[in-house]
């Protein structure tokens, strides 16, 4: 395997640790008493000044004339994209665990290709093996969301973690007020995290048409962070407009905050945007459960998580389905680049005084299509 293998195999492997550190750092700066609405602020105003000097330096003879149509769509998609779907998400993390939270992330493949039908941006195809393959995987991911939501079971006799990490285990015990409010609110987490998701899809959607009219990702990706770190203080202020709420004195505060914006949004979108381009964004896509494992690993070893049958259960088919929507829409795609092909060989034969059209290369309209079904492909992954 040569060099050429191995750095999007290690990138991927270390953008999923990334991921699974959020997680953690963002629960642990929770459980310490940091309103999640602030944390999310925080994470968009550092986002913001992380990736813009890519889009500059990337893009900045690049990008069209700005429209109001597509002034439009970088609202709407800062609203569902950023604001929506992180403001439930990180709610919703405060009333559950991180490797629940985690899980319920590989969700968005599922609801991409409901809300992509209902749009009529795909087909279902159900006499294809890939249309077959998405419609169970949806199956699957929906059945593991409601057996993880709506059913614990037994402890998983795992034998408890000997790590001790001094800070994770005073937080622990200080956020006993934050333990009971997830105690009393079983349910609340999983239903935020659920309609993050479904939010989160909505993005993807308002996505594949904007990209078509302003086709600079870094750029749009930092008009986005932008809006957001606007939208988000607003509603944070809302909520808590005390000005120790908002301190980062604390080191976990800081810390949480600047890791979720600057390397899990800016650090992270180049480097997934990179192995895209080298890889094509299936590669990317499979990776996205090794998260849920390191999650649930860290989170028994530092934060001594139990592990409940139904959580397991309900990951396994979350996962599951996951798989299966990726390989049906894998399938989707190499058919269509088979239609393209051919398509090309007959374009072949028409006159050649006929106008040429110049139709967007098969290679790049695909990895655009494989792309919605990637979480964490806008920068702002969980």
């Amino acid at each position: 395997m040569g060099s050429a293998s191995i750095i999007p195999l290690v990138l991927m492997i270390v953008m999923q640790l990334a991921y699974a550190g959020m997680n953690i750092t963002s629960k642990i700066a929770i459980l310490g008493g940091m309103n999640p609405l602030i944390l999310v602020a925080y994470r968009q105003i550092f986002a913001t000044v992380s990736i813009a000097p890519f889009a500059y330096w990337l893009e900045r003879d690049m990008v069209p004339r700005m429209t109001k149509r597509i002034m439009v769509q970088i609202l709407l998609s800062s609203i569902t994209g950023v604001t929506g779907n992180q403001v439930l998400y990180f709610a919703g993390l405060k009333y559950t665990t991180a490797t629940i939270a985690c899980a319920l992330t590989n969700l968005l493949p599922a609801f991409t290709f409901v809300l992509a039908i209902l749009f009529r941006q795909e087909n279902l195809g159900i006499k294809k093996k890939s249309g077959i393959a998405k419609v169970v995987g949806t199956v699957l991911c929906v059945g593991g969301a409601i057996l993880l939501s709506f059913y614990h079971g037994q402890v998983i006799g795992i034998p408890e973690s000997k790590i001790h990490w001094s800070y994770a285990e005073r937080i622990e015990g200080a956020g006993d007020n934050s333990s009971a409010a997830q105690s009393n609110n079983v349910l609340l987490g999983p239903i935020l995290l659920i309609l993050s998701a479904l939010i989160w899809s909505l993005w993807f959607i308002i996505q594949a048409d904007m990209s078509k009219n302003f086709p600079v990702p870094y750029t749009s990706t930092a008009y986005m962070c932008f809006l957001a770190s606007f939208q988000c203080v607003f509603i944070a202020l809302c909520f808590d407009h005390r000005v120790s709420s908002w301190s980062l004195s604390d080191a976990m505060r800081l810390t949480s905050s600047l890791y979720a914006g600057i390397i899990c949004t800016g650090l992270s979108y180049c480097i997934i945007s990179w192995t895209i381009e080298r890889k094509g964004p299936l590669y990317v896509s499979v990776f996205t459960p090794l998260q849920l494992i390191i999650t649930a690993f860290i989170s028994w070893a530092f934060l001594r998580e139990k592990l409940y049958v139904g959580t397991a259960l309900g990951s396994l088919l979350i996962v599951g389905g996951l798989y299966s929507v990726l390989w049906g829409k894998s399938k989707e795609v190499d058919n269509n680049k088979v239609e393209d092909a051919t398509d090309d060989d007959d374009d072949d034969d028409d006159d050649d005084d006929e106008a040429i059209v110049m139709p967007l290369p098969p290679s790049i309209k695909n990895d655009m299509e494989m792309q919605s079904y990637i979480p964490s492909s806008n920068g702002n992954g969980h």
